[in-house]
């Protein structure tokens, strides 16, 4: 008997968290919509977040260089590259040292994979 209710409560319990991972939320399985949410994010890690530093509108500038556009300037090397080392390839006006040399550290691969996905949707 008490095995029996065990195994009630485990297929429920494997019901109910089957239920809150569905839906199709692209943000939990990786992709633009994850790198979106984590260049949303104020803090990411131990470090300002990316919308902190960049904008994602025209001509504005926070800390670092708008990033509106930036697929169409920049190939996917090329982002991934100036994430991971952001002094290699300068933008006028910006001085080194500026973005965190630590993103190697502090992204897990699919969190830079799906950032790098989502920069590349800012034509």
């Amino acid at each position: 008997m008490r095995k029996t209710v065990y195994f009630i409560l485990l297929a429920l319990l494997m019901l109910v968290l089957a239920a809150c991972g569905g839906g199709g939320d692209d943000a939990a399985s990786g992709g633009a919509a994850a790198g979106k949410a984590l260049f949303a994010q104020p803090i990411i890690g131990t470090q300002a977040g990316c919308s902190t530093c960049h904008s994602l509108t025209p001509d504005e500038v926070i800390v670092g260089p708008s990033l509106a556009g930036i697929a169409s300037r920049s190939d996917e090397a090329a982002i991934r590259d100036s994430i991971l080392n952001p002094d290699a390839k300068l933008v006028d006006g910006f001085p080194a040292g500026t973005m965190p040399q630590v993103w190697g550290d502090e992204l897990s691969g699919q969190q830079l994979d799906d950032l790098v996905a989502y920069l590349l949707t800012l034509k």
